[in-house]
């Protein structure tokens, strides 16, 4: 449990000391891959506290999801509708689910 907590430290300071300026064009697209890969880590700590943690679920899971995430922006865009809140509605309300789960979880222990 604490190294994943170690990477999120690690890479926001790495963020932090090296800010990146992302093109408005690609906003949506790294909004929405973001998301999907926070979500993905969530449930991985999800799975960790829960004892069930497989390490070949979560790598797939991550880049699955970011990438089909990506590729419903890139759909969206092409046909001219916002997509995008799907997916941010959808990964949004899974990150406070697996949340509400893992805080309930180290509350019952």
């Amino acid at each position: 449990m604490a190294l994943p907590i170690a990477g999120l430290i690690v890479g926001v300071i790495i963020g932090l000391i090296f800010p990146i300026s992302i093109p408005v064009e690609y906003a949506k697209f790294m909004s929405v891959a973001l998301l999907a890969s926070l979500d993905s880590v969530f449930g991985g700590l999800r799975a960790g506290a829960e004892e069930r943690f497989d390490n070949t679920v979560f790598i797939t899971g991550f880049f699955t999801n970011a990438l089909l995430a990506a590729g419903l922006v890139y759909v969206g865009e092409r046909l001219g509708i916002d997509l995008y809140f799907v997916a941010l509605l959808a990964f949004g309300l899974r990150i406070f689910q697996n949340l509400a789960i893992i805080r309930r979880y180290f509350l019952k222990k």
